[in-house]
């Protein structure tokens, strides 16, 4: 290990000298010897030794406080003092120089050689430290993303110029206040405070994350989108001494965001226009045919038309002005959804009696003879659901259960209603079944299974349905085999209250 250089600094010259010996023997450099204040801040300049020995009292016009203090100012070179007395004023000036040890008149070598030990030691310490936060200073400063941090009561000690561009504080102007009121946020949506992150960190002792929508409110009162954490501050001993909090401007990653939902949106209406115009202008197109081909044969035939033949034609007429109807009302359902404008109308109903007359009003209007078998497994079927939502829940899964399976084929539509005060419906038929890859889109607007062939219909039913479902918080299942059956199940709350 390289020998330690001191130089000593005593305007006694054979007290300097004895001093000097001592060094010497213990195995210290003593690089030179000086008289004077002048004279030491000369040597120590150009000789840069690693420890000054300085005694307190010294002639001439800088004294060794005096020369000592700008030894550690200028040069950043640890000082011990030599003292055999000083009076209380010199000893205070003293203690403002932050001197590395005393030494005191008369001393041996032992003591010489724990002073000079310890005074090196200290300073290594302190440099390490010294260097270790001017470099951990110098990263947080450098760093793109915003740091603020705070003691264990929440005031700011510290923001790097990230957060001083965020939040419009300079650091001294920030330094020891409320960190709430240099970092203030609310939520962006309901423009309400939220909960700062400090506090919160404070309070649980583990980090915290922002929500998502939350903007920072600067000091000139701009709101700026941000994303953020904070963490605990602990010292080796765990205890919490206070918060760090990061964070960074997100405003660029948001405007991208809402550009590509807007244009995911736009895509996806102008799929579902593109669609809509395919679907209904097909599926109108074949009852307007039937109309026109109807109109034209009683045109020309007239009263001279049989009148089982004009009861014929006109049982089309109404079957696919019917049809266009339904279309109708399906895409009006439907666009009323999407503009939010469908609301829930609870009222009170008898499920058993309200279920049998749907049976009668779905067989009535496709001029059906099949046989649905309805059986209910309740005692008190009272429920307060909203009816018209129901009835369209109910008849589209019924609608297709007659469409898509054989005529002489029975259809089973049960009601249950649970001890957990919930309802379940059930329709099943024995028809051409859901595959398995379709089963998972069933509920999209426009789609159709892939065998549903030419059955008429539009792939908005179901769509409805779910819809239906949802809004009375509820959850449709179906288990389907192909060529051999399907179930649909809708679960709903017996009693719905208005939202």
């Amino acid at each position: 290990m390289e020998q330690a250089r001191v130089l000593v600094v005593e305007d006694e010259i054979i007290v300097a000298r004895t001093i000097a010996n001592q060094l010497t023997q213990l195995g210290y450099n003593v690089v030179d010897i000086a008289a004077s204040g002048v004279a030491a801040l000369d040597k120590a300049s150009r000789g840069r030794p690693n420890l000054v020995l300085m005694d307190i009292v010294l002639k001439g016009d800088m004294d060794g406080v005096t020369t000592a203090n700008q030894i550690r100012e200028q040069l950043d070179i640890p000082v011990v003092f030599l003292t055999a007395y000083a009076d209380e004023s010199t000893l205070q000036r003293a203690k403002v120089t932050q001197p590395f040890g005393y030494i005191v008149k008369p001393f041996n070598s032992g003591e010489l050689r724990v002073a000079v030990e310890l005074a090196l030691y200290k300073h290594g310490l302190e440099r390490d430290l010294r260097d270790n936060r001017e470099y951990l200073a110098t990263l947080l400063r450098s760093m793109s993303d915003a740091v603020i941090a705070t003691d264990d009561q929440g005031q700011v000690t510290f923001m790097n110029p990230a957060a001083e561009t965020l939040t419009g504080w300079s650091q001294t102007e920030a330094a020891g206040v409320a960190v709430n009121q240099v970092f203030q946020l609310v939520d962006e949506v309901t423009d309400l405070p939220v909960d700062n992150p400090v506090s919160q960190v404070l309070q649980a002792n583990q980090v915290v994350y922002l929500p998502d929508f939350v903007a920072l409110i600067s000091k000139n009162g701009d709101y700026i989108p941000i994303g953020d954490c904070a963490s605990p501050l602990r010292r080796a001993s765990g205890e919490v001494n206070g918060v760090v909090v990061v964070f960074w401007d997100i405003s660029d990653r948001r405007q991208t965001e809402v550009l590509q939902k807007a244009l995911e949106k736009e895509r996806e209406l102008n799929r579902l226009k593109s669609q809509f115009v395919s679907t209904v202008s097909h599926e109108f197109r074949n009852p307007l045919a039937i109309i026109r081909t109807a109109t034209e044969l009683l045109d020309i035939q007239g009263l001279a038309m049989p009148e089982a033949k004009m009861k014929s034609y006109l049982q089309r007429i109404k079957a696919a002005v019917q049809s266009m109807n339904q279309l109708m009302e399906e895409v009006l359902f439907m666009g009323r959804v999407e503009a939010d404008r469908l609301l829930l109308r609870p009222a009170t109903l008898d499920l058993e009696q309200f279920c049998r007359e749907l049976i009668e009003e779905c067989l009535v209007a496709r001029s059906s003879v099949r046989e649905i078998v309805f059986t209910s497994q309740a005692q008190a079927t009272e429920a307060v659901m909203d009816e018209n939502l129901l009835r369209h829940i109910l008849t589209n899964l019924l609608n297709n259960a007659i469409k898509y399976s054989p005529t002489d084929s029975p259809i089973y539509f049960r009601l249950t209603v649970t001890t957990e005060a919930q309802v379940v419906f059930q329709v099943q038929d024995q028809g051409i079944g859901i595959p398995g890859v379709d089963q998972a889109q069933l509920y999209e607007s426009f789609y159709r299974a892939s065998n549903a062939g030419n059955v008429q219909g539009t792939g908005l039913g179901l769509a409805i349905v779910k819809k239906c479902v949802d809004l009375h918080q509820g959850q449709i299942q179906v288990d389907s085999e192909v060529g051999v059956r399907t179930t649909f199940t809708v679960t709903l709350p017996l009693r719905l209250t208005s939202p």
